[in-house]
């Protein structure tokens, strides 16, 4: 098992994992949102098949100071509850640590209850919500 930052040739690779969490959204608009400045993207392998993804964009906005918001983190649904969220995370936590951040944060949909769980588990607080409209 590897997990390393994504060439920029390998994020197609990521479009299929990533549709599986925005299941709305068209495969060439997923592609280009990877393709955002200081977007990095990190992927884990079982050998050279991609099974997990997350996307990570390093800020520095108000309260938080330096931080890295965690915009996307999935694994291939087959693929869940052998590890590699957990490995995910734990790479980009000591690679935004590298980097002088001070956190690691994420948004989640309130309906997920799963997914605050594996973070919860993992020592993620909740503290607020987003909140947001479509404009």
């Amino acid at each position: 098992m590897e997990t390393r930052k994504l060439e920029a040739d390998e994020r197609p690779d990521a479009v299929a994992l990533l549709r599986q969490l925005w299941t709305d959204r068209e495969p060439d608009e997923v592609l280009e949102w990877t393709a955002t400045e200081g977007y990095h993207l990190f992927g884990r392998f079982d050998g050279d098949e991609l099974v997990g993804f997350a996307g990570v964009l390093e800020c520095e906005l108000l309260h938080h100071t330096t931080h890295a918001w965690l915009y996307d983190l999935v694994v291939d649904e087959p693929r869940r509850g052998e590890g590699h969220g957990t490995a995910l995370l734990e790479f980009v936590e000591r690679w935004a640590s590298d980097r002088g951040c001070e956190y690691v944060a994420l948004a989640s949909p309130l309906a997920k209850e799963e997914v605050h769980e594996f973070y919860e588990t993992r020592s993620y607080e909740k503290w607020g919500y987003v909140l947001e409209t479509e404009l």
